[in-house]
């Protein structure tokens, strides 16, 4: 596939990990998905970029300063035009700011937030670095998907920020699942965790493209990571849920063709 060079406003491009244990972390991950890697130093908060076939694809960074308690997790970056507008959208919307609007040098503008349900995630104005180079190829990644509670407070937080156009895909009541479209292309979605799952946290959930879905599982388990569910079936693909070494959530999606794109 061609190399991805932009991001229209509201789509995610760009995956995070952050965690406190990143020795074991890029362990994982190289033997699961073959990264490689690029260390880029305190000047930008001491993260590491995750690169497939040269390119990059997601990062890893510690917890920032006080906040070493977070919870190890896959966070999306969204792009923005204007992540200061952006910024003061999340606020005036009652989201919350965890990060300010920061200038990486040399990459771009970010900052951090919750959205109503407390679920994290980023902006991202791009600057030289717009975002995950490679998509829908095996160890990059093809979706992303937001499991929350409060459905009707939270698909209005993120129309207000980015516009998203909604198509309700499940019967909304048993299977609440939306796919949020720009410019009538879907680009992420959203899950209303279930009664019986109530305990879950709100959070994106990362979906990673590979070749082979059973393969992918075992070196997750061999590698110390668990399976959440072992395998279910989407027109184009199958899916495994499964946790890295660490507890953080992910997905592996095989396609069935490669047709798919983020």
């Amino acid at each position: 596939m061609p190399i991805r060079s932009d991001y229209p406003d509201g789509a995610p491009c760009w995956p995070e990990l952050i965690t406190p244990d990143l020795a074991g972390a890029t362990r994982f991950y190289h033997r699961v998905f073959g990264w490689a890697y690029q260390d880029l130093g305190p000047r930008l908060w001491n993260s590491t970029l995750c690169l497939a076939d040269g390119e990059p694809v997601a990062a890893m960074a510690p917890p920032a300063i006080g906040t070493r308690s977070v919870r190890t997790r896959w966070t999306p970056y969204l792009a923005t035009s204007d992540v200061e507008a952006s910024a003061v959208r999340v606020e005036a919307n009652d989201g919350k700011l965890v990060v300010l609007p920061t200038t990486m040098p040399g990459f771009g503008k970010l900052a951090v937030a919750l959205d109503t349900d407390g679920a994290p995630f980023g902006l991202w104005e791009a600057g030289s670095h717009s975002g995950a180079r490679r998509v829908s190829e095996p160890g990059a990644m093809c979706w992303f998907e937001l499991h929350t509670k409060h459905t009707t407070s939270v698909d209005a937080f993120y129309r207000a920020l980015f516009g998203y156009e909604q198509e309700q895909v499940g019967d909304g009541v048993d299977f609440d699942y939306c796919v949020w479209k720009i410019g009538g292309v879907p680009v992420c979605g959203r899950l209303k965790i279930p009664y019986e799952s109530r305990h879950c946290p709100c959070q994106w959930v990362l979906y990673l493209t590979v070749a082979d879905r059973e393969e992918a599982v075992a070196r997750v388990v061999k590698e110390g990571g668990e399976v959440v569910i072992d395998m279910y079936e989407l027109p184009q693909a199958t899916v495994a849920v499964v946790l890295d070494c660490s507890g953080a959530m992910f997905a592996v999606c095989e396609f069935t063709d490669m047709a798919h794109h983020v």
